[in-house]
């Protein structure tokens, strides 16, 4: 049976969708944009801060649901400029440390609110 997950910790979803939906052991993560959870707006700041704040809230769903960063399998990152792989990979890297996920990064034409990176994972707890 699915559990929709929900944590104020992260931003809000923008659309019809949950946070995340953990099935049995697998945790299926919405992506995250760099949005303030407090105040539902994009982070000030270049491409470092936007991969950050967006990393931090895949961490808050990831808190939420019982999970860490090692629990990561796979993650897909999103970026609107492939000029920015460097400064996400930077942050990304400080993010997981050691462990690595296996990884796709696809650039996009845009995303939502103006966001120059999101970040989606899926988990095994």
């Amino acid at each position: 049976m699915s559990e929709v997950l929900f944590t104020k910790n992260a931003p809000a979803a923008v659309g019809p969708y949950s946070q995340a939906i953990k099935e049995g052991n697998v945790l299926y993560c919405s992506g995250q944009i760099p949005l303030v959870p407090e105040t539902g707006e994009l982070v000030q700041g270049d491409i470092k801060a936007q991969a950050a704040q967006a990393l931090k809230n895949v961490k808050a769903v990831l808190t939420e649901a019982g999970a860490k960063e090692t629990n990561v399998v796979k993650t897909t990152v999103y970026l609107t400029d492939m000029a920015d792989f460097g400064g996400v990979n930077e942050v990304y890297a400080d993010f997981f440390g050691d462990h690595k996920p296996a990884r796709s990064c696809v650039a996009v034409k845009e995303l939502p609110k103006g966001a120059k990176v999101e970040v989606e994972v899926l988990v095994v707890l």
